[in-house]
């Protein structure tokens, strides 16, 4: 988060929750190529005015590589179509392969970026707080944010044990090779500490009281104006709209 947040980032953590929601269920709904394009567009310009373009950039690009490549390997070479750009062995990598890969690809990207937006711009604590206000239990309030802070954690998490590791002597650069063996080193203590806090953030909680029955009374609430809340219903309303097209076969 910059050092002065944008105004972006004072939004109220449900605005962003619904504008992520949105924005990531719409790119698979809307399919094709203008629906996706435009959504990613907005999230780059959103976060181009939060000022954190580069970074959601790199983070939605690094997400998305991984699945990508594996979709459009099965989907160029396994998907049936009348049009064969090429052959390798028994498989043939044809048009309509190639365009469903790079529609799943697209949809893919928007997900990351609207997702990646949400993350990057809003504070755990101010979304469980948030939450918590608005009536939901606690306990799922920390499912919510455990879920939205296990990524960034678990990707620290492996940054140090990796710098650890190599301190010792593995080697986890060069060859491809190389790297693959390095990998197998980190699996085990990324996986052990990420048990151990686990327990270790249960029991602050628990000296916290905060498994304790009642009303729980905050002390602190974020603002959240009218026109958010009728940005809100709007996005909630053109999402409802949506889903009736696509079920009406209209998309």
């Amino acid at each position: 988060m910059p050092a002065t947040p944008s105004p972006y980032h004072r939004l109220n953590p449900l605005t962003k929750a619904v504008v992520a929601t949105v924005a990531s269920i719409g790119a698979f709904l809307l399919g094709g190529y203008i629906g996706p394009i435009g959504i990613v567009a907005i999230m780059l310009l959103l976060a181009w005015r939060a000022g954190v373009l580069r970074r959601l950039a790199r983070a939605s690009f690094l997400l998305t590589l991984p699945i990508g490549i594996s979709v459009i390997l099965v989907s160029v070479f396994t998907r049936a179509g009348t049009t064969v750009i090429f052959v390798i062995g028994p498989f043939d990598a044809t048009v309509e392969g190639v365009d469903f890969a790079a529609q799943t690809v697209l949809r893919l990207f928007a997900i990351s970026t609207s997702i990646g937006l949400f993350i990057l711009t809003t504070g755990p604590r101010a979304f469980v707080l948030d939450l918590e206000r608005r009536g939901v239990p606690p306990r799922a309030a920390f499912v919510a944010v455990a879920t939205i802070e296990a990524v960034p954690t678990l990707v620290e998490r492996a940054a140090v044990i990796g710098e650890s590791q190599r301190a010792r002597g593995l080697d986890t650069e060069g060859s491809f090779r190389a790297r693959l063996r390095g990998i197998l080193p980190l699996v085990g203590p990324v996986v052990l500490t990420s048990l151990t806090d686990v327990e270790e953030r249960s029991l602050a909680l628990e000296t916290r009281a905060f498994s304790r029955p009642g009303t729980r009374h905050l002390l602190w609430a974020m603002s959240d104006t009218r026109w958010e809340r009728g940005v809100r219903w709007l996005l909630i309303a053109a999402f409802g709209a949506l889903v009736v097209f696509r079920v009406a076969g209209l998309l």
